[in-house]
């Protein structure tokens, strides 16, 4: 596999693929519809409101804590997820910006 070069772009250009690539799967828009709806949630409960195993659903929040979009309280055997609100309002504003940075063309 090549390297991606992600060092020639710039920060805000970085930041912004790794949030969409994070919300870039079923499974992990499922996993925050499901934390919005219920404002937090235990690992298990995600296992059991998913059909996906459980390694495969720890992935998928392993990659959405990556990026911040969710936090934890890890109190073993439990963990506790919920929306990091400071990084969801960082998504909301940076993708939507980048949204609504096209104002239309005449091409096509």
């Amino acid at each position: 596999m090549g390297a991606t070069k992600t060092e020639v772009f710039t920060a805000e250009q970085n930041r912004l693929a790794d949030l969409a690539k994070a919300l870039a799967h079923p499974a992990r828009i499922a996993i925050l519809e499901h934390l919005m709806r219920t404002k937090s949630c235990i690992c298990g409960e995600l296992v059991d409101e998913l059909p996906l195993s459980q390694a495969t659903v720890s992935q998928h929040l392993k990659e959405l804590s990556r990026v911040g979009l969710i936090k934890g309280n890890i109190d073993p055997p439990r963990v506790c997820y919920c929306i990091n609100e400071t990084v969801w309002t960082e998504a909301k504003t940076t993708l939507g910006l980048f949204f609504e940075a096209f104002t239309g063309n005449d091409c096509c």
